[in-house]
């Protein structure tokens, strides 16, 4: 599944959902890099 991230104020990055963390945010996957930020609500 794919899902957005924010990470800072300004930057989102969208990749494949990895998992939840324990703190609110959650981890993608984009390639060979993994990101953790919140997730974008719709």
């Amino acid at each position: 599944m794919i899902r957005t991230v924010t990470i800072g104020s300004t930057v989102s990055i969208q990749g494949l959902f990895v998992k939840a963390l324990n703190n609110g945010m959650i981890r993608v996957r984009v390639g060979n890099r993994y990101y953790d930020g919140f997730p974008v609500t719709a």
